[in-house]
C-alpha cells in the first residue's frame, strides 16, 4: 500500500547540552530566566532614566532662584518692563530655574476706612485685583504671566479700556471677574498690601525686583544678570553661559550710576481712560 498504518513519533525539541547538568526543575526555571532575562535588560534601559531624570528635577527645583516683581498695572514703566524685558525668561529658558513671582500692588495704599488707593486712580485699584486674582486662580506662572502681559501690553499702548478682550486672547476662563466679584480679589489684594509694606529696604519706586532677597533697586534691568549668579545648579541654562565674568562684575559697579524710569512712590498721577463702557461697568461693579 502506498501508505502504511504506522504513525510517526513527532521529533523532540533538542534541550540544550548545559542544561542536562541540571535536574528537570531547575533546568525549567533556568530555561525561563534566559528567555526573561533581554526584558528584564530592555525595562532597565527605559527605567533607570527616567528615574536619573526625575532625580535631576528635584534637584533643579530645590535650587530654583526666587524673583518677586512688586508692581502697579497702570505704571507705563512697569508694563515696559514685563512686556519688553521680563517677558525673556520664558523665551530664554530661564523660567525653569526661576520661580517668579508678581505682585500687583505697586505705590497703592489703604486708607483708614478700608479703601484701596492707588497712584493712578480707580481704574488701576481694579486692574490690579484682577490681576492679582489671575495669579491666585492660574497659579501656573505660563498661564497668568499670558494674562498679565496682554494687559500691560494694551496700557502701553493706551487701549486699557480693552482688557476684557484678553481673556479670549489668551484662551483663559473669566474667573479672575468671579473673583473679583465675590471679594477674594480684594482678600487678596490686602495681603500683597501687607507684603509690599514689610519689604526690607522698603521699596521707592516700582518696578522694584528681588532676587533671592536681594533688591536691584535701579539695576533692575539687570535681572538676568543676578538671576544667573544666584542659580546654584549644576548645569546653567544657556541665557546664563553666554554672559561674560566681566557682566558679573559691572553689576555692583553701575548699580547706582544711572537712573530708570520708574515710578515713584507718593507721586500720584491720574494716567488712566475710561477703562469699560456702560455695560462693562455694570460688570466691573
Amino acid at each position: 500500500m502506498p501508505f502504511s498504518n504506522k504513525r510517526k513519533t513527532p521529533k523532540m525539541m533538542k534541550i540544550p547540552s548545559f542544561l542536562h547538568s541540571f535536574p528537570p526543575r531547575r533546568s525549567f526555571f533556568y530555561f525561563c530566566f534566559l528567555l526573561l532575562l533581554p526584558l528584564l535588560l530592555l525595562l532597565l534601559f527605559f527605567v533607570a532614566p527616567s528615574s536619573s531624570s526625575s532625580q535631576d528635577n528635584k534637584i533643579n527645583n530645590n535650587n530654583k532662584v526666587t524673583m518677586s516683581v512688586y508692581y502697579e498695572s497702570l505704571c507705563p514703566y512697569c508694563g515696559d518692563f514685563i512686556v519688553n524685558h521680563l517677558v525673556k525668561i520664558f523665551q530664554t529658558g530661564l523660567i525653569n530655574i526661576l520661580n517668579l513671582r508678581l505682585v500687583p500692588w505697586g505705590n497703592a495704599w489703604i486708607a483708614p476706612d478700608g479703601t484701596f488707593l492707588c497712584q493712578h486712580g480707580n481704574d488701576e485699584c481694579f486692574l490690579n485685583t484682577i490681576e492679582a486674582c489671575a495669579v491666585t486662580v492660574y497659579p501656573n506662572v505660563v498661564e497668568h504671566f499670558r494674562f498679565i502681559h496682554c494687559i500691560e501690553n494694551l496700557t502701553l499702548e493706551g487701549r486699557q479700556n480693552q482688557w476684557i478682550n484678553c481673556f479670549q486672547l489668551t484662551g483663559l476662563g473669566k474667573l479672575p471677574m468671579d473673583c473679583y466679584k465675590n471679594g477674594n480679589g480684594r482678600n487678596i489684594e490686602q495681603k500683597f498690601a501687607k507684603e509690599t509694606t514689610q519689604l526690607n529696604p522698603p521699596h521707592r519706586f516700582v518696578p522694584w525686583v528681588v532676587v533671592n532677597n536681594q533688591p536691584l533697586q535701579e539695576d533692575y534691568l539687570n535681572f538676568v544678570n543676578y538671576i544667573c549668579k544666584a542659580y546654584k545648579g549644576k548645569s546653567k541654562p544657556d541665557a546664563c553661559r553666554s554672559l561674560s565674568t566681566r557682566t558679573y562684575d559691572m553689576m555692583n559697579e553701575g548699580k547706582n550710576s544711572f537712573q530708570k524710569p520708574v515710578c515713584y512712590v507718593g507721586h500720584v498721577k491720574n494716567l488712566t481712560l475710561p477703562l469699560v463702557n456702560n455695560n462693562a461697568q455694570n460688570t466691573k461693579q
